[in-house]
């Protein structure tokens, strides 16, 4: 069975896996808005999507957090229900997996948010997470392999 890991969000990405294998992972697809601001690129995630056929999906069910503000959060949220969206449209079924459930899974309660790499790279040496940036695509790595 072929999952894919989502940690939404313009900064996210998605990780494929099979039977515990890394396949693929990529940056969560943006497009620019007119004001030139980012956004989930709908149309960009559903034709990643389509060429992965993944069987099913690990969404990180998130929530406000305090102290964000009301047009973040707003466009936070849109993204967040562009993914629902685009993986129902495509009939890909999910799970919501909170970032407790995966995290203590993978032994980061308590650690900084970096570690998230250097864990993803002790399980998937090979995996492309050379970059700062790249803890979306650790964070997607270890949803994926949740459970």
């Amino acid at each position: 069975m072929k999952t894919v890991g989502i940690d939404p969000g313009i900064t996210g990405a998605l990780a494929f896996m099979s039977e515990g294998e890394l396949l693929a992972c990529y940056d969560m697809p943006t497009t620019k808005t007119r004001t030139g601001k980012n956004q989930v690129s709908g149309n960009l995630l559903a034709e990643t999507l389509r060429a992965e056929r993944p069987d099913h999906a690990k969404l990180e069910q998130v929530a406000a957090r305090p102290g964000q503000g009301v047009t973040s959060m707003f466009n936070f949220g849109m993204g967040y229900g562009t993914v629902i969206g685009v993986l129902a449209s495509l009939g890909i079924p999910y799970e919501l997996v909170t970032p407790q459930a995966w995290k203590k899974a993978a032994g980061l309660v308590g650690a900084d948010k970096d570690f998230a790499r250097t864990k993803a790279l002790q399980l998937y040496p090979d995996a492309e997470l050379s970059r700062k940036k790249d803890i979306g695509r650790a964070d997607a790595i270890l949803i994926a392999r949740y459970g």
